[in-house]
């Protein structure tokens, strides 16, 4: 059996070779209502399959909010806001854990790296291993957010793209293609903006990322696509130079 890693990769004719996926803990909900939904698990697998084995070096932050939401959560608990956020960055390695279960059995090779320390069943996050990692074709987790109370998975997101010098960082959106002037299941009349900068999101008060993730990605140079995830093969389609979603960049 070959396996998919042995694959020659042309990195040639990509637009991007090295990406950050910033994917929401709720895209792995599927039609449920809470937890992990196993064949939506295996559909985001495949997305990061085709793109790895086009050559993409490919990185992946994900969210908990299909476990636990810190900040929501806690409140509803009493507890407060740093329990609940320790708490959530525990169910981004859940998460990570079943993304990189289903990318083992589609033979594509993978690390999860923990910001809190669980050697038993993550590696520690370690910057140069973990670009070792993804020139070693590996496709890398990035799990337990920053590993401090008080910063969102996208900050986490954009502050790991800037550590492993990522080219781009693809914003996964559920059944939303791209930025738009204002909430398009709720404004019929909302326009979507196909190139803004980084600052029209601050200015605006575009709900797409957290303003603090925005300026780290300001600051590094590192464009944002936001995309719909849910349609089929739009992160292989980004890396072939196809227009998709918006771009966000200086």
């Amino acid at each position: 059996m070959v396996l998919v890693y042995d694959i020659p990769m042309d990195k040639e004719d990509l637009k991007y070779r090295r990406i950050l996926l910033k994917i929401s803990g709720e895209a792995l909900l599927g039609e449920q209502q809470f937890g992990i939904d196993q064949t939506q698990v295996k559909k985001i697998a495949k997305e990061i399959s085709d793109a790895r084995i086009e050559g993409a070096e490919i990185a992946v932050v994900v969210g908990g909010g299909n476990i636990f939401r810190g900040m929501r959560n806690s409140a509803k608990l009493g507890m407060d806001q740093a329990s609940g956020d320790y708490m959530g960055m525990l169910a981004t390695v859940m998460n990570a854990i079943a993304l990189q279960s289903a990318l083992n059995q589609m033979s594509i090779p993978c690390r999860v790296q923990s910001a809190i320390a669980m050697n038993q069943i993550a590696e520690p996050y370690v910057r140069h291993r973990a670009i070792r990692h993804l020139e070693k074709g590996r496709v890398v987790i990035f799990a337990a957010g920053t590993g401090n109370p008080f910063f969102t998975t996208d900050t986490a997101a954009a502050l790991r793209a800037s550590e492993i010098n990522a080219e781009v960082m693809l914003m996964a959106k559920n059944g939303v293609d791209g930025v738009y002037s204002d909430d398009p299941r709720t404004n019929s009349e909302a326009v979507k903006l196909e190139k803004i900068v980084y600052d029209d999101i601050i200015k605006n008060s575009l709900k797409v990322m957290d303003t603090s993730a925005c300026a780290l990605c300001r600051q590094n140079n590192i464009p944002i696509v936001v995309f719909d995830f849910e349609e089929e093969g739009a992160i292989v389609n980004i890396l072939k130079h196809k227009d998709i979603g918006t771009y966000i960049g200086g």
